[in-house]
């Protein structure tokens, strides 16, 4: 059986299933390829197959290269909130002919491996200083406040 065309592949998936759009299953491929691409120059392999735990891991190093702090926002947008929602795309598109797979894998490969909403949102939280007893003891310089008798 020929491969059928990536487009045609997905245009047909989303006629049947709407829960995730066409923009986000070319995320997807887009995210796949560089996966591969990011795991043939750490591991020097020319092809493998690439896990669930690594697509995710892919999925959020492209969302975030891509998309920044908006990586969320878009892939909520296109139905895309959890690692179980990658899983569900992924088979998917191998129902339909456009991805290949192995014997082990499983939906479940894509279940509580991550939370992409943690991991899309982790790099812009602020981090948080840890108070010590000598902080705690003097409020910081507030401008033109009057200095304390014990500093004239």
């Amino acid at each position: 059986m020929e491969k059928p065309n990536f487009d045609e592949a997905i245009k047909s998936i989303v006629s049947q299933d709407d829960r995730y759009k066409l923009d986000g299953y070319q995320f997807l491929r887009n995210a796949l390829d560089h996966t591969v691409s990011s795991l043939r120059q750490d591991e020097l392999i020319e092809h493998r197959h690439v896990s669930g735990p690594e697509l995710l891991e892919g999925v959020v190093e492209y969302g975030l290269k891509e998309f920044g702090p908006m990586a969320v926002a878009v892939l909520e947008s296109w139905g895309i909130r959890k690692g179980e929602d990658v899983g569900a795309m992924v088979f998917n598109l191998i129902e339909a002919g456009a991805f290949g797979r192995s014997d082990e894998d499983s939906l479940s490969d894509f279940e509580d491996v991550l939370n992409l909403k943690d991991e899309f949102l982790s790099p812009f939280r602020p981090s948080r200083k840890v108070l010590t007893d000598e902080d705690e003891q003097e409020p910081p310089a507030r401008g033109n406040q009057p200095a304390k008798s014990s500093e004239c």
